[in-house]
């Protein structure tokens, strides 16, 4: 196995194992609320914020990686991540559990923008344009999958075993990441310590941008339109699977989009390397989106809203790999933490702004007009991306053997 491989599975199972402090407390931490004497408004605060503390650390996060290279944020990420996890445990036993849950919330979304941006820039630097969709695509996995790894653990453990159990066994793993991470991942980033770069630098670049955007708009349509509103739409449909009731029944929905996430996350990133090109792999998941989410609003039966997770997964799995492999095409070495930042940055917002503005509308206007107009979104990105690549290297669908480096710079 040569050395770049042995670092980007070290990444994987390090960011796959830490995941499950992010997903762990999701099944617990609703039905225990009212037990510790915490109001809903401050679960669901506690909940998410993790990805509001990450919109403000991700840009210094990526700053500070292109200054001081990508081994040592990267395990203090993990290490952080996995005090937080036990924070869980300290807030269980604690005469004020919701300062502690929200203390361990903040200082999780803390880690992970290291972690995050990180575990991306790691995977650039050790590939070129033959793997690089392959090794984001992977990599994007093992950060993926560790998240519904935590929801499975939390639910399962907690019922068999107890609340602080789960909580200690995430810990425990989250740990062992740190550990995988400080054995195995080598400095990949920068030679020598680059001064000029201060943590509240932006990469503002039009690759940065555009692919940022991108993510911006799958993200709101993904986490806005299915996972916030689709309890919602099988209650007011009447459609459940195997007996379930609407929770149940979304539940198994969303695995469903995870699963066929998961594999097109792969999939999409190889497609892009063996091609030589990025744009037509991306285009046509973007169109596999669009298709997913019209279906979403047709859907009168359980096996077109299957079909319609499927699809909707598989564009947004399938989007992943090479739309940061496109990134580190277009990107200088030394402002890819910086360029990661920003997408994570834009990928958060459109995460934490759908939730926001879907469930007012589907109240307002319906369901249909809110999946309908989701479905526009993947091709307004598809327009966006086409756009700024061509602004960029003067071509709409560059091959990534001829991006040259005075195109990246």
């Amino acid at each position: 196995m040569n050395r770049p491989r042995t670092v980007v599975l070290a990444v994987i199972a390090s960011t796959f194992f830490v995941g499950f402090g992010g997903g762990v407390v999701f099944p617990i931490l609703p039905n225990l609320g009212a037990v510790l004497g915490i109001t809903p408004f401050v679960v669901g605060l506690i909940l998410s914020a993790n990805r509001f503390t990450r919109i403000v650390a991700n840009a210094p996060a990526g700053a500070l990686i292109d200054r001081f290279g990508t081994r040592t944020p990267f395990v203090a990420g993990l290490f952080v991540e996995g005090v937080a996890t036990l924070g869980y445990v300290v807030a269980i036993r604690s005469a004020a559990p919701e300062a502690w849950f929200l203390a361990s919330r903040v200082l999780w979304g803390l880690g992970s923008a290291f972690v995050f941006a990180t575990a991306y820039t790691i995977a650039a630097d050790v590939s070129d344009g033959g793997s690089r969709g392959t090794n984001m695509g992977v990599v994007r996995g093992g950060i993926t999958l560790g998240f519904p790894a935590g929801l499975v653990l939390g639910g399962v453990v907690s019922d068999s075993y107890g609340v602080v159990a789960a909580f200690v066994v995430a810990a425990g793993f989250a740990m062992l990441a740190s550990v995988i991470a400080y054995r195995t991942i080598p400095e990949t980033h920068v030679s020598e310590v680059q001064s000029s770069v201060k943590p509240w630098h932006v990469d503002r670049s039009l690759p940065a941008v555009t692919v940022g955007l991108v993510n911006f708009g799958l993200f709101f349509a993904y986490l806005g339109a299915l996972f916030a509103t689709l309890v919602l739409f099988l209650e007011a449909r009447s459609l459940t699977v195997l007996g379930y009731g609407p929770q149940g029944t979304s539940g198994l929905l969303m695995a469903v989009t995870v699963l066929s996430a998961s594999v097109f996350m792969l999939g999409g990133g190889k497609l892009s390397d063996l091609r030589g090109s990025r744009v037509p792999i991306l285009i046509a998941f973007l169109v596999v989106s669009f298709g997913g989410f019209v279906a979403l609003a047709l859907a009168d039966s359980i096996p077109v809203l299957i079909g319609a997770c499927v699809l909707i997964g598989a564009g947004q799995g399938g989007t992943s790999g090479p739309l940061m492999a496109l990134l580190a095409d277009l990107t200088p070495e030394d402002r890819m933490g910086r360029a990661t930042a920003t997408n994570n940055v834009l990928g958060d917002v459109g995460g934490g702004l759908g939730p926001m503005v879907s469930l007012p509308l589907v109240e307002t206007v319906g369901f249909e007009p809110v999946y309908a107009a989701c479905a526009l979104i993947p091709l307004l990105a598809g327009v966006l991306l086409l756009g700024g690549v061509y602004a960029k290297t003067g071509a709409v669908n560059p091959r990534t053997d001829q991006i040259s480096h005075d195109a990246r710079g």
